[in-house]
């Protein structure tokens, strides 16, 4: 998330809870059926396509496909820490020559490198395809499996799921795809579609390079030539149902910064606590700084401007809303997140508009001083708070940016040094557009009908493809489960104990039709 909602985030356990996205929501006991057509042939809008050759090869290479992604968890790279990302652009080229890509070229940005190549199948169509090759930080100890040892375990009610940082989001998924693409050429087959490929190692920190990968005049051409963008996703819910969403919200991610030095009161350094008589304190500086961002109970946003362009509902966007609700199931959703009540009590239809429609700031973590065992009598010279806005359409990352300084400086705190580590527009694309049909065709094929939300409330940097000067439609997909981006024991599944919910050969097949569907649709 990317995403991430867990994508990316835990949107996974956010839009999972409230759209079910790693839980993903809705409908199928059709779908194992659907699988087990004797010939796997494949039809809608015009004569049965036998893709029971691909089948075959997809069963044949199980064994590999998930070695492969176990291989992809073991080798970790995390630009939080700048950990092997060289080596992480440079294993995600090694799999697109793999998988039959050509053209594979690594990208230098001003942060680390992106990665673009092509597949020329002579196909009369082309599509764009999005990865991430980071992923975000762990905490071993919070784990029941270490977290890049990519284990195979049972996972009971669901069936064999690998664990692993990365596992769901987005190595599983990712994995999935560069499957079919093995399949579809050891079948002996052509792709339906030509491919153009673009990745970056940045998306768990904001992406805040990858517009100069998307913007570099070869990728734009290539890009221009597509009828969309597509990220591969884990879509199944526990019983097999699928959310889709029509875009995403777009996010800021920055620090706050209180100290001494720079407000010129305080210490410059941590001092004795029994001088909080007679020195200031940058650690309330920063907690009365923060307060003026937000309504008194934390969920408004107060900060002039902010807000001023978010476009509201349209009449269209709450009637998905209400099936949504009317679909959905909220004690699930509560349950999931762990939570008993939404803001203000509201109801739970009114709490699916406010996921898509509110912007939000966040306090997404506040640091200051000694936060060992025990006690340490001190005045902080410095603290930190770490924030993300959610942003709807029609505003943009940087002017909610501008509009949080000049909040500051006009409320007396001018002095707080505010660094913006990532973040991006939101994105919209429209129902009607290629990878969105074809996306519900393909579901619908399987017997599920996708309950449709306007967008995320997680975010991924699509707006670099939805935006201008490209303006192509972007989305999801992919049949499959898994849970827990960004959490301790992410994991994706890999055998599944319930038909309706497809394990990664069947997630692998997915994309083989969802390729034929973008070719014809």
């Amino acid at each position: 998330m990317v995403e991430d909602t867990n994508r990316k985030e835990d949107q996974a356990t956010e839009a999972h809870s409230v759209v079910d996205r790693r839980t993903f929501l809705h409908g199928a006991a059709a779908g194992a059926a659907a699988l087990a057509v004797p010939g796997w042939s494949y039809a809608r809008g015009g004569a049965a396509e036998d893709l029971g050759g691909v089948r075959a090869e997809i069963e044949k290479r199980h064994d590999e496909a998930l070695k492969r992604l176990q291989d992809w968890i073991k080798h970790p790279s995390i630009a939080a820490e700048n950990r092997n990302m060289n080596e992480g652009a440079q294993q995600m080229m090694e799999l697109l020559r793999e998988a039959g890509f050509s053209g594979i070229t690594k990208i230098p940005t001003d942060g680390h490198p992106g990665v673009f190549a092509t597949l020329d199948a002579g196909a009369a169509r082309t599509v764009a395809i999005y990865y991430m090759y980071d992923v975000k930080q762990v905490d071993p100890s919070e784990w029941s499996s270490p977290p890049f040892d990519a284990a195979l375990v049972d996972k009971p009610g669901l069936g064999k799921v690998v664990v692993g940082r990365g596992a769901v989001n987005q190595k599983g998924p990712e994995a999935t795809l560069l499957a079919a693409f093995h399949a579809i050429r050891g079948a002996g087959r052509k792709l339906p579609v030509n491919v153009v490929f673009v990745a970056e190692g940045e998306e768990e920190i904001g992406s805040p390079h990858f517009k100069q990968v998307v913007t570099r005049p070869e990728i734009a051409a290539a890009l221009k030539k597509c009828l969309g963008v597509y990220m591969p996703f884990a879509s199944q819910g526990l019983g097999g149902e699928v959310t889709t969403f029509l875009g995403a919200k777009g996010v800021v991610e920055l620090e706050m910064i209180s100290s001494g030095e720079k407000w010129g009161r305080g210490p410059r350094k941590d001092l004795h606590s029994s001088n909080k008589a007679r020195v200031d304190s940058p650690a309330w500086h920063l907690v009365e700084a923060l307060a003026t961002l937000v309504s008194p109970d934390g969920n408004d946003p107060v900060v002039e401007g902010f807000a001023a362009k978010a476009r509201p509902l349209s009449d269209t966007d709450k009637k998905l809303i209400a099936e949504a609700a009317r679909r959905l199931n909220e004690v699930e959703a509560k349950k999931l997140m762990g939570v008993q009540r939404w803001i203000h009590d509201v109801s739970w239809q009114e709490s699916l508009e406010m996921l898509c429609e509110r912007p939000t700031i966040n306090i997404e973590g506040l640091v200051s001083g000694y936060t060992g065992v025990g006690g340490k009598t001190i005045l902080p010279g410095r603290a930190v708070a770490k924030i993300d806005m959610r942003l709807v359409p029609d505003m943009t990352a940087a002017e909610a940016l501008a509009a949080l300084k000049a909040h500051l400086a006009k409320k007396g705190f001018g002095d707080i040094e505010v660094n913006m580590s990532g973040g991006y527009d939101p994105t919209t694309t429209p129902a009607d557009s290629a990878v969105i049909r074809a996306e519900v065709g393909v579901y619908k094929q399987h017997g599920i009908d996708p309950v449709v939300m306007p967008r995320l409330a997680g975010s991924w940097p699509g707006y670099v493809f939805t935006g201008e000067p490209l303006k192509l439609p972007a989305g999801h997909f992919g049949l499959g489960h898994g849970n827990g981006a960004h959490a301790p024991d992410e994991y994706y599944l890999i055998e599944s104990a319930n038909p309706k919910v497809q394990g990664m050969d069947g997630a692998v097949f997915s994309h083989v039709e969802y390729l034929h569907e973008l070719a014809r649709i």
